[in-house]
């Protein structure tokens, strides 16, 4: 280091306004005046906020600050002056870095860093660097939103960059910064292919191609691609793919079509640069069904390697899809399996799980259908549909019979993770199976969805909206994913994102029980206790049974005097019980009672809950149980399960 010179760690901000060479070259006195007006709000506003401005040059400047939240408080306030009369286009960017400081200005990587992240932007927008967004992550007074991450010129690193979104502040679009640089992590979505098929139920096999199509990509190092939820909200759908790479923030989209006939299958696909519609690539396939897993890997490794651009010589022919022996029928079943799971709705679920047994009956060593079959059980176990002494050790039986003959299966250590947490209580072996999963398969949103609900368990819902956050990059119009997050923001008490985000899957699918009910807590953590009235009224009515949906409703009641009321909704969970005894109510009666103020009925039916392993008490130290929280009952039942 020079003597002299001071190596320190400083956010650096740059500015830069749009057009002014041009706007010189039209109206000279014009652009001298907005020039003019932007220095004077930047040597006002910058010493307020303890920065430091270093240099100017032309329509630009270079500054340093001591504190990453004042330079980002003054970028929010700079861009507000500048959007009054007489307006200034200015871009921001801002980056926390190591750097050397002397009398002249400053040098070093940051320095860079900063300059090519503004660059990235346009006017009223201010970019900030990864680094910068962990810092302020935390604050609820700047709103963000990651516009992608990018190899910078002359940066070792790739950086995730992110757009603060607070009110009166320009978002890039995705395609507007595509337009300046080309992103480190190639990224596509699979469209649902087209089932050509002159039978219409064929359609299942159509999907199913396509799904395999997806995950198989999905697994490639260094390529982001979006999740199903997402990509199939496009089915049925004719959008221009521009708009859909907008939407999905994506590079390229891969669509296509399925014609099944007999023991033969064409599939014919397209890849198509999301920027341009240019087609980069199309290709038909005519195979006998018995090649299907050639198939699907030959187009996966096409998609994969024009897709990537830094891609070893090695990994070029090495096979994406596994060849399972799976004969055509038992690959059939599978598919239907596979088509019922994801309706994600109890009665296809169940059926989902007929079709997978038959797959296994016809092929017994055949992975994907017993991960597949684990699934199914987690999902009754988690939402009550089947008591946890019967969902959880099926599901772990399957789990570890699909690893037993396919150890590198993301979906089977993901299963094993869920049975770890839900049913196990085994807090660190759920975190070695999420972790395991992650390593196989690095861009499963739900493997960073289930890890997001597990930071939740664990009582850390800083670290969990981060990874749902993440969750919701790789699959942005997945309600249940949306919903989760408005639920991470509820329990840090951040009300009007969490509302945000509740209204915004509502939009999705109105009749989505997950986000009415988040939104009734919403309304009674805020004491607007008529709205969730309304809400908790549309819950059980969309139940159509006199006995279901009820419990928020008993809640309701309890807090606000109508004890009859709410008694009468304790009655019913009894009805319940004795009608459909494989259900487990204990926690419903003890959400009941414990708005009824009942805190000895409460730990009572916690107690039963403890008893037959409920996956719902993992989560007792979510904000909806906070009347209990300094009971010290609560902390005895915590410490019994290894949540102390």
């Amino acid at each position: 280091m020079i003597e002299g010179n001071i190596r320190l760690l400083a956010a650096i901000m740059f500015t830069d306004m749009v057009g002014f060479t041009a706007l010189m070259q039209d109206d000279e006195n014009h652009a001298i005046t907005l020039r003019n007006k932007h220095r004077q709000i930047l040597e006002r506003e910058i010493p307020l906020h303890q920065g430091k401005i270093l240099q100017y040059y032309g329509d630009g400047t270079l500054s340093m600050f001591g504190s990453v939240i004042e330079a980002v408080r003054c970028a929010v306030n700079v861009q507000n002056e500048m959007t009054k009369e007489p307006g200034i286009p200015l871009r921001i960017g801002i980056h926390l870095g190591d750097i050397v400081y002397y009398d002249e200005g400053i040098y070093g990587d940051g320095v860079n860093v900063a300059s090519r992240i503004e660059s990235l932007g346009v006017p009223g927008a201010v970019l900030i660097s990864d680094k910068v967004f962990d810092e302020i992550k935390n604050h609820n007074e700047f709103k963000t939103a990651s516009v992608g991450t990018f190899e910078l010129k002359n940066v070792r690193r790739p950086i995730e960059v992110f757009a603060l979104s607070n009110h009166g502040l320009v978002v890039p679009t995705a395609n507007e910064i595509r337009s300046k640089t080309t992103t480190s992590y190639k990224s596509v979505a699979v469209l649902p292919f087209v089932n050509m098929s002159s039978d219409a139920e064929n359609e299942y096999f159509s999907d199913g191609i396509t799904e395999e199509i997806l995950n198989s990509l999905s697994k490639v190092e260094g390529l982001q691609v979006t999740s199903r939820t997402s990509a199939f909200a496009y089915k049925g759908k004719n959008l221009d793919i521009r708009e859909i790479g907008d939407q999905l923030n994506v590079n390229a989209v891969l669509e296509g079509s399925v014609r099944k006939a007999g023991s033969r299958v064409r599939i014919t696909a397209q890849l198509i640069n999301t920027s341009d519609g240019y087609h980069i690539w199309s290709e038909s396939f005519d195979r006998n069904l018995e090649d299907i897993f050639e198939v699907q890997d030959e187009i996966s490794r096409r998609i994969s390697n024009i897709l990537r651009e830094k891609l070893a010589r090695s990994d070029i022919n090495k096979p994406i899809v596994k060849s399972y022996k799976a004969n055509v029928d038992a690959y059939n079943n599978y598919l239907k399996g596979l088509y019922h799971f994801n309706k994600f709705l109890p009665g296809s679920m169940k059926e989902s799980i007929q079709y997978f047994e038959k797959a296994i009956e016809l092929e017994p060593k055949f992975p994907p259908a017993y991960a597949r079959l684990s699934g199914c059980y987690v999902y009754l176990g988690a939402t009550g549909l089947m008591r946890s002494e019967i969902a959880y050790p099926k599901a772990k039986e399957f789990a570890y019979i699909a690893l037993s003959m396919d150890e590198s299966d993301s979906d089977s250590h993901l299963g094993l993770a869920m049975v770890r947490l839900f049913f196990d209580w085994d807090w660190n072996g759920a975190d070695r199976a999420f972790k395991r999963a992650f390593e196989i398969n690095p861009s499963s949103c739900s493997a960073y969805h289930y890890y997001g609900k597990y930071m939740m368990a664990m009582n850390r819902f800083n670290d969990a909206l981060d990874t749902l956050k993440k969750a919701q990059a790789l699959d942005p119009l997945s309600v249940l994913i949306n919903c989760s997050l408005a639920e991470a923001y509820l329990n840090l008490e951040m009300f009007d994102e969490a509302k945000a985000h509740y209204e915004r899957v509502i939009d999705l699918d109105p009749s989505f029980k997950n986000a009415l009910y988040g939104l009734g807590w919403y309304y009674i953590l805020t004491k607007q206790y008529d709205e969730a009235y309304d809400i908790f009224q549309e819950i059980k009515l969309q139940t159509h049974h006199p006995l279901k949906g009820i419990t928020p409703l008993g809640y309701l009641y309890g807090i606000t005097g109508k004890t009859a009321e709410a008694q009468d909704c304790l009655n019913k969970l009894s009805e319940r019980q004795k009608s459909e005894p494989d259900v487990s109510v204990n926690v419903d009666f003890a959400v009941v009672n414990m708005g009824l103020g009942n805190y000895d009925k409460v730990f009572e039916y916690l107690d039963h809950a403890y008893e037959e392993r409920s996956g719902a008490l993992i989560f007792l130290r979510n904000i909806y149980w906070r009347a209990i929280h300094n009971d010290p009952r609560l902390h005895k039942l915590l410490k019994k399960m290894g949540l102390e």
